[in-house]
């Protein structure tokens, strides 16, 4: 095991994850801790924290991409960062061994108090060919490649002359009813418009959405009234929803079933298969020696500290999608845990790190209890639907929803720094229209200079003329006779 002598040699808090648990919870905690002779130390594969409910507004050109992450390095200036992977934790002797981003030998991280914030991961099934031709909307990246594979293929199929390819390369397949499949599906449809209209090779209606939702309805976060008011919505945009109906293979065509018999349904060929059906604990907390509950989650109480069934983990805390936190207000899930959402990420953190600083002094420790404030989605510009919680349940839908849906998220967005950044790519999105602008060879940079700087093969030379009424031979041979002549 390799040492690091870089980290600093006092009592550690150590955060594995820097997502919006991660994220606040160092914020909370940084000067604090510093001043009472610690440190915190988060981390994470990536030197930024992604404000997920942004995703669909990224994949659909509303949203710079670089303005719905939050650097850790600008805004945790008192935190000690390191850039990788916790592969394991042995809390007994208090180590983490760390998997470095650059993939450099593995090196152990001691610590005092350690908090699981590594987040969800995206939940997939054994479906053939959905690893080799699906993407996901877990992260920034994935967004950016996708808006850009979106327009890609609206423009290759406005040149294509072979009806199916072009058929295939005009379909986009999301599965998932969740918020975020609504959302990712809409605003990549509202995208879709955008760029057809400055195409006149193609027309709107060759244009194919289709939404494969298992369940038989969509967005169990809001009314089933306003969950069917979605589906004549996304209908009467020319969006094909399919209810009970699951992705039985992605190889080669994708072949969807009816459920719950499985019987054949559709089969039809797409070149852009988005998937966002569900998440799952992120795996790494099973290298790890805490109680987990049947889904992979870590037991914690309502103070979010761990503990299992022999007792409370000393100096061991988790909270957000990791983490079975209790819904003491009883409208969590079936379980009876929070659902998995920023708005309990937020204000679990907060809590998490009021809570560790008052056991350093032996101070009661609070339970996590918040009520639900509701759902705000967003379907494109001026279309969304909410379900609020303030004064009574309030449904909204339409314009009202979709602003509700950007000023909730604009306000809950980290840092007033990128709260400014996000307003103002609404303001200039406003006035000047969606963008969409596709930027192209993202995967392979280095494509044009290596092209450049590679030596055009010499041309072969040319073949001789042949006279007319010649043969070949005849004419290769001539000059020869020539030459020989005129040396005697």
């Amino acid at each position: 095991m390799a040492t690091t002598p870089q980290l600093q040699d006092r009592p550690r808090v150590l955060v594995v994850g820097g997502g919006y648990v991660g994220l606040y919870v160092a914020l909370k905690l940084q000067k604090k801790i510093a001043n009472a002779g610690g440190i915190v130390t988060v981390v994470d594969p990536l030197p930024y924290m992604t404000y997920q409910p942004f995703l669909p507004e990224v994949a659909g050109g509303n949203i710079e991409a670089r303005h719905a992450v939050v650097s850790h390095r600008q805004h945790l200036k008192q935190t000690e960062l390191i850039q990788g992977r916790v592969t394991s934790i042995d809390h007994v002797n208090r180590t983490a061994v760390v998997a470095p981003a650059d993939s450099g030998e593995n090196f152990e991280v001691p610590y005092f108090d350690v908090v699981l914030a590594a987040g969800a991961i995206t939940r997939t099934f054994p479906i053939k060919g959905l690893a080799d031709k699906g993407i996901g909307l877990k992260t920034i990246e994935e967004a950016v490649a996708l808006r850009n594979k979106l327009l890609e293929r609206i423009e290759v199929a406005s040149t294509m002359t072979d009806p199916a390819a072009r058929a295939r390369a005009l379909t986009f397949v999301v599965v998932g009813g969740g918020f975020a499949g609504i959302e990712c599906i809409t605003e990549m449809e509202d995208l879709a418009r955008a760029a057809v209209r400055n195409n006149p090779r193609i027309k709107q209606e060759e244009v194919r959405f289709v939404l494969v939702e298992a369940m038989g309805r969509i967005m169990p976060e809001v009314t089933a009234k306003q969950a069917d008011w979605v589906v004549e919505h996304l209908r009467s945009r020319g969006i094909e929803v399919l209810l009970n109906t699951s992705l039985d293979s992605a190889e080669g065509t994708l072949k969807l079933i009816n459920l719950p018999d499985k019987t054949p349904a559709q089969e039809f060929e797409a070149d852009t298969l988005v998937w966002t059906a569900g998440v799952q604990a992120n795996p790494m907390v099973r290298s790890t020696d805490f109680p987990l509950e049947p889904r992979g989650r870590v037991r914690v109480l309502p103070d979010l500290r761990i503990a299992g069934d022999e007792g409370i983990v000393e100096n061991a805390w988790a909270a957000g999608d990791i983490a079975a936190v209790p819904d003491l207000t009883g409208k969590g899930l079936p379980d009876g845990t929070c659902v998995p959402n920023a708005q309990h990420a937020l204000r679990q953190a907060k809590r998490l790190a009021k809570n560790l600083w008052a056991s350093r002094w032996d101070k009661p420790l609070a339970d996590y209890k918040h009520k639900n404030l509701g759902a705000v989605a967003g379907f494109g510009e001026w279309k969304g639907v909410a379900n609020i919680n303030l004064l009574g349940r309030i449904g909204l839908k339409g314009g009202l929803a979709w602003l509700a849906h950007r000023g909730y998220h604009g306000m809950a967005m980290p840092t007033v720094e990128r709260k400014f950044r996000v307003i103002l790519n609404w303001i200039i999105g406003f006035f000047a229209g969606r963008d969409t602008t596709q930027l192209m060879d993202l995967d392979n940079p280095r494509g044009a200079f290596v092209s450049a700087a590679t030596p055009a093969p010499k041309p072969a030379a040319a073949p001789a003329a042949v006279p007319a009424g010649g043969s070949s031979a005849t004419a290769t041979a001539a000059p020869k006779e020539t030459v020989a002549a005129n040396a005697k």
